[in-house]
Parts: structure tokens; C-alpha cells; sequence
């Protein structure tokens, strides 16, 4: 097995964001694995294994990365929205109104202020919003 090195860290950083793009999360999961072993402190390769983890409907184990993500970057807008995501596919509605209302302060992007969405009057998520039908 050839030796790591930092230079091998980011090749496979950037391989595993070619291979998230082609649609193999697992592929890209793999080669994050050695480069967070050697970096645990790298932000954004754990949010890059987050989205790995979430496109392979690994959902616990997105949610664990991407919580990792905002205890070091709590005003990180896409962690909260991606979080918010993966509490919605988790079937954790309460969970996730949280994060999409907390991405949209933070970032008032269309996608988050309609995911972010809610009923004034019941606290409610809308229809075919985070936690509506």
C-alpha cells in the first residue's frame, strides 16, 4: 500500500468529489475514511463524507458528520439545511423544521426560506415543506 501523504490526502479529497458527482457516494466514502483518519480536524472533508454519507441513505451516519460540522461551524448555513435534510428523510420533522429555519437566518437563499416555511398561526410545516404532507 503506497505511504499517505498530504499531497495523496487531497488527490483523494478531490477524487472523492468526482465520484460523489458520478453518483458513487460509497466510492467517495471510502477515500474520505483515510484522508479524515489523517485529518480529523478537516472540516471540509467531513461535510464532503456528510454528503456521501446522505446520498448512500446512510442517515445516521450524515447526521453524526454533519452535527461534527456545526459544532465547528455553527453558523455554517448548508450543514444546517443539509442536517435539516437528512432529519426530514429520517422522519424526524421536529428536528428538522429546526435546522431549515436555522439555514434560512443564516443564509436567506430561496431553497432555504421555502424549505423553512411554516403555518404562523399552527407552527406547522406547509404542505410539501419539511414535515408537511
Amino acid at each position: 500500500m503506497p505511504e499517505s501523504s498530504p499531497e495523496s490526502h487531497v488527490i483523494d479529497f478531490r477524487a472523492a468529489e468526482q465520484l460523489l458527482a458520478a453518483r458513487d457516494p460509497r466510492g467517495a466514502v471510502k477515500l474520505l475514511d483515510s484522508v479524515i483518519a489523517a485529518h480529523p480536524e478537516n472540516t471540509a472533508a467531513r461535510l464532503l463524507r456528510a454528503r456521501a454519507f446522505f446520498a448512500s441513505a446512510q442517515l445516521r451516519a450524515a447526521e453524526l458528520e454533519f452535527s461534527i460540522v456545526l459544532e465547528r461551524e455553527p453558523d455554517n448555513a448548508f450543514a444546517h439545511f443539509a442536517l435539516a435534510r437528512t432529519y426530514e428523510r429520517a422522519a424526524k420533522p421536529d428536528q428538522a423544521r429546526r435546522h431549515f429555519r436555522l439555514a434560512a437566518a443564516l443564509d436567506p437563499q430561496p431553497e432555504y426560506l421555502a424549505a423553512a416555511r411554516f403555518d404562523e398561526a399552527t407552527g406547522e410545516a406547509g404542505p410539501g415543506e419539511a414535515g408537511g404532507s
